[in-house]
């Protein structure tokens, strides 16, 4: 093993990690909880229909978004849909689950607001836990919001709240910002025409503090990120990137993704374990099976941005 090769794998591994977004399967699972006040009310579920109109332009089909407000947020009704939701998803799927309105908090137990009695963040928990899926981003946009990260974190998510504390307990303004994210090339920083949940994330923070700023005003809420997966979940496609059809042969493309990127973790956990050649012979092998696929799924976007009936039956 030359240390020009091992360098070349090292980098191509990098750039495998950082540079090209997952695709996967999307599901969503958006909630309005209770506003109070008719304004609140009109404003939550404005943003509810703009986080669904974004988890379609990111891949998932009308079946696979369930979105709540009003009464059919209220508590019978979202334990239905909680289950039946976690019991569709499989384990190559992105999840996003997103909560916009009022949290509370009493020093020992987060509360979402919903009408009639609350869901608890230890309930919600157990949600989470119960879904299979390799990639879930949590998007808790409610005040006192900061108050469940410890206990959602895990390996295998994204969770991002409005606030650092349950003590943060004013109505926050990052759903709102959050939301312009997911149709903004602004957001969008390395012009690649999709918004990663990092990018959203980033933007949405800046808006938050800026806005502060702007009324000059101390500022009551302060956003929390945990999960390494953020700079690779896609949350909202711009430009030909939300045009492309719902397609079985780009679906099974990308499953296949999930797969190899599931073998890339395997070998690197297993390096200390190999001899140096063997860890690089086994790398560039799934690396090279990854930069094949990845040409498949270009190939058949191509295919499918160019929109001829011929093309997509080949």
């Amino acid at each position: 093993m030359t240390p020009a090769r091992a360098l070349m794998l090292t980098v191509a591994l990098v750039l495998s990690v950082i540079a090209r977004p997952a695709y996967p399967a999307v599901r969503a699972f958006i909630v309005s909880g209770l506003g109070g006040e008719s304004s609140y009310e009109q404003k939550f579920r404005q943003q509810a229909d703009a986080l669904a109109q974004a988890a379609a332009h990111a891949g998932a089909t009308p079946d696979d978004i369930v979105e709540l407000t009003g009464d059919k947020a209220k508590r019978a009704t979202l334990d239905g849909e909680l289950k039946k939701f976690a019991q569709a998803v499989q384990s190559g799927d992105q999840v996003i689950v997103a909560l916009v309105g009022h949290g509370s908090y009493d020093g020992e137990e987060y509360r979402f607001n919903l009408p009639g009695p609350d869901i608890t963040g230890r309930e919600i928990a157990a949600f989470l836990d119960s879904m299979p899926a390799a990639q879930v981003l949590v998007v808790n946009a409610t005040s006192s919001s900061g108050a469940v990260m410890e206990t959602w974190k895990k390996s295998n998510r994204v969770v991002i709240t409005a606030t650092k504390s349950g003590t943060e307990r004013n109505a926050t303004r990052f759903a709102e910002f959050w939301v312009q994210a997911l149709s903004s090339s602004e957001a969008d920083r390395d012009k690649n025409e999709v918004v990663t949940a990092a990018e959203a994330y980033d933007f949405a923070s800046r808006k938050v503090a800026d806005a502060f700023k702007s009324d000059a005003s101390l500022a009551t809420e302060h956003s929390r990120l945990d999960g390494k997966m953020a700079d690779r979940l896609v949350v909202a496609r711009l430009g030909k990137s939300a045009l492309l059809p719902a397609d079985a042969v780009l679906d099974g493309l990308i499953r296949e993704q999930a797969g190899i990127e599931q073998r890339i973790d395997q070998v690197k956990a297993r390096k200390d374990t190999l001899e140096r050649d063997q860890y690089y012979d086994e790398l560039e092998k799934v690396l090279l099976d990854m930069a094949r696929l990845d040409k498949r799924i270009d190939e058949r976007k191509a295919v499918l941005a160019g929109g001829s009936d011929a093309a997509k039956n080949r």
